[in-house]
């Protein structure tokens, strides 16, 4: 668990999944995101198994708690890859920001990666900019590299090597 001024970074509960079911069938959440909105409860009740049990060998993906509620997700999600997603009553207020700003120091301590490396939507100003912010280079793009509900987006790479 990581604490910072706001928040609380912690794994996924077994209660997390009303807040959960907020961000993930919210499609302003999921705009840019690798998969449609969660139209049935159960696809986020499986995302909350994987996380659960994910977090007892890994503790590199964290829910982002404030106030005693989940509002979004942040951390290591695959390989070397980091990610990021926030309840939009919660955008434009820096709270991917803070969280990321403790989970980058962590998984350098705590992981053997060389770099880290993150994707985005090249529409997604907010994403881009949050991560060039956090020191992430762009590495190259890639056009239709998702399709959601049959509408193809573009992909923008982004790579943050390990500090000396």
């Amino acid at each position: 668990m990581l604490h910072t001024e706001r928040l609380i970074l912690r794994g996924g509960q077994a209660g997390d999944l009303e807040d959960m079911l907020a961000i993930y069938s919210d499609p302003r959440a999921m705009q840019y995101w690798s998969t449609a909105p969660h139209a049935d409860p159960s696809v986020t009740q499986d995302l909350l198994k994987r996380r659960v049990a994910h977090w007892d060998s890994s503790r590199t993906n964290f829910q982002i708690e404030w106030k005693n509620r989940v509002i979004g997700n942040a951390g290591n999600f695959w390989r070397n890859e980091i990610g990021f997603i926030l309840h939009p009553d919660h955008w434009r207020k820096s709270i991917i920001t803070e969280a990321m700003d403790a989970i980058i120091p962590h998984l350098w301590t705590n992981t053997d990666h060389i770099a880290m490396t993150a994707d985005a939507d090249p529409l997604n100003i907010a994403s881009v900019s949050l991560l060039t912010s956090l020191g992430f280079r762009e590495t190259h793009r890639a056009e239709r590299t998702f399709c959601i509900n049959d509408v193809w987006s573009d992909s923008v790479y982004f790579a943050l090597q390990r500090p000396a």
